[in-house]
């Protein structure tokens, strides 16, 4: 029976900070790029939408692949683990960095062609960056204790960096953000750098002791899993029920509760402020209850906290940021557990050590996948049940509501169903070598 390396805090935060910057790369993609090409070039909206989705849709398929190269990465060297870590750092922070300093073009077609090859290529090195480094904390194995104390590092510095990515553009400008994204991947690596052989010298042991092959060949090995389609079930129900929300939190602010616009940055900061706080909870429940329970607690309380938001309206300022702050709390079980279940399944499926990357692959295909059915679910609903945006009609905001608070309730409800029967009543790990 092989050991596994003690994580200690202090191993944990070297490991983890990484993730920090690379939240950057999420959150201006999505909120500021636009924005930006749309007033300060005359972009339209439509074509820079068209051309985010189209990227993010090649990325979400590359995945796998990008997955499979970590793992033959990993059974080579961890010199080579770092070279390449290193190369796709660069490549991102130049991506970046030429997203928001573009030459200059006389026509908006050009923009918009500049947009789609910089964008791309910043999501493909940020998904192969954030493989490899997912990678490193399936490979180090241990129970749930210390899964879930290196995860809640690691989206703990996620969600610092969230909070800094949404601020830092708007006080300092994107000069200094490029700056400070540069520093923090650099400083990022060379600590993860530190402790990448921790990892690896425990993966290569327990695969010898299998005696089973660094090689996979199969793209399709997670997806022949049971214990792994289990999981990915219920994941796919509750980030899509996470992912509603997300993508109409503006709405509702702006139209339902009619907040000023100097309150609107207090609720997401709240949101993501109390699920930091809230991880080494949720790390003491893992320790009492198990990874499953702890999830299944964090789901009751988001529906809990959800269900009060049908019953808001204008000026209900302080009761929806109360909402935040609970929502927030129920979020830092999200963080903590579903990885955690993961890295369980591709050590119990005897798999570690040789193919964490395509599993996160896969597991990042499904987390894209999230967004795309939520817009794709919540959007066309909105607008069949007559909300639009800008209006404050009694049956817009009925809609508003509905599809905010009620749909993703419904949708937790299905993921904490699905959570209970496959995974507490019977243990799901039981039968996880099976494979159809």
């Amino acid at each position: 029976m092989s050991t596994h390396p003690q994580a200690s805090h202090s191993l944990s935060m070297r490991y983890g900070l990484l993730a920090l910057p690379l939240a950057f790369v999420a959150l201006p993609m999505y909120v500021n790029l636009p924005h930006f090409y749309a007033t300060q070039f005359a972009v339209p909206l439509a074509s820079l939408g068209a051309v985010l989705l189209l990227s993010r849709l090649v990325d979400a398929l590359i995945d796998p692949f990008l997955g499979r190269f970590s793992d033959a990465l990993y059974a080579r060297s961890t010199a080579q683990v770092v070279g390449v870590a290193f190369a796709y750092a660069v490549g991102l922070l130049l991506s970046f960095v030429a997203l928001f300093f573009p030459p200059s073009f006389s026509n908006a077609f050009s923009y918009v062609m500049w947009v789609a090859v910089c964008v791309t290529f910043c999501h493909l090195t940020f998904s192969g960056l954030s493989i490899l480094h997912q990678a490193w904390a399936s490979r180090l194995g241990g129970g749930a204790s210390q899964q879930s104390r290196v995860l809640a590092w690691r989206e703990g510095a996620g969600l610092v960096g969230v909070v800094t990515a949404s601020a830092l553009p708007v006080m300092a400008g994107w000069t200094s953000t490029s700056i400070f994204l540069g520093v923090m991947l650099f400083l990022g690596l060379c600590l993860w750098s530190l402790v990448l052989d921790r990892a690896r010298i425990v993966s290569d042991k327990d695969s010898i002791g299998k005696n089973i092959s660094t090689t996979v060949v199969d793209n399709y090995l997670p997806l022949r899993q049971i214990s792994f389609r289990k999981l990915l079930a219920v994941f796919l129900l509750n980030g899509i029920a996470s992912a509603v929300p997300a993508g109409l939190v503006m709405f509702f602010v702006e139209d339902q509760i009619q907040a000023s616009a100097s309150m609107s940055p207090w609720f997401l900061g709240a949101y993501f402020l109390a699920g930091t706080l809230s991880l080494p909870l949720w790390l003491k429940l893992v320790r009492v209850h198990g990874l499953p329970k702890t999830w299944f607690l964090g789901m009751a309380l988001a529906i809990l906290s959800f269900g009060f938001v049908v019953f808001l309206g204008p000026g209900d300022e302080m009761a929806f940021l109360t909402v935040c702050i609970v929502s927030g709390i129920a979020l830092g079980a999200d963080l903590v557990v579903p990885s955690a279940l993961l890295n369980r399944v591709i050590d119990t499926l005897g798999h570690r050590g040789r193919a964490e990357g395509l599993y996160l692959g896969w597991w990042n295909l499904a987390s894209k996948l999230n967004l795309a059915l939520a817009a794709g679910l919540c959007l066309p609903l909105l607008s069949y049940w007559g909300y639009t945006p800008g209006t404050q009609t009694t049956e817009g905001l009925r809609a508003l509501s509905l599809a905010y608070g009620v749909l993703p309730c419904v949708l937790k409800l299905m993921a904490l169903f699905t959570l209970f029967v496959f995974w507490i009543q019977p243990p799901a790990l039981q039968p996880a070598s099976r494979s159809d």
